[in-house]
Formats: structure tokens, C-alpha cells, sequence
């Protein structure tokens, strides 16, 4: 009886937005599928349109998967 293990892949993904409730609801929903937060938010300013945009790192281990540049990572 031979055993093969199981495959793990961990997927990143790195949302960028406006600094305001839709950026939240984004991450949110994103957590609600199983990813997770990956460091600390990032901040910086737009200076041509005024306002300050968002970045936070997202991770998800996916198991049975194998990596391919082809895979659409927001529907992992």
C-alpha cells in the first residue's frame, strides 16, 4: 500500500484601494472564503487624486493544488 501525500499550496494575493469602507468590505469578504491576513496594512498617498490608498497581503493554503502562473488566484 503506497501513500502519497497530500499536496499544499499557498496562494498570496495583494489587495490595493482607497483608504474607505469598500477596501474593508473587500478584505473582509477575502477572509470569509478562508485567506488571511499576511503582515500589516500598508498606507500610502495618492497625491495626483488626493487621497490615501490601502495594501494588505493575503494568504490561503489550498490543499490538492499545484501552482500554475495560468491560476486565477481570486478564485482560489
Amino acid at each position: 500500500m503506497s501513500s502519497n501525500p497530500r499536496k499544499r499550496l499557498t496562494v498570496y494575493r495583494y489587495l490595493t484601494g482607497p483608504d474607505d469602507a469598500s477596501f474593508c468590505h473587500r478584505v473582509t469578504k477575502e477572509l470569509s472564503k478562508g485567506w488571511q491576513l499576511y503582515g500589516s496594512p500598508t498606507l500610502t498617498f495618492d497625491s495626483a487624486k488626493g487621497r490615501v490608498i490601502c495594501g494588505q497581503a493575503l494568504t490561503k493554503d489550498v490543499d490538492d493544488a499545484e501552482y500554475s502562473p495560468d491560476m486565477k488566484l481570486s478564485e482560489v
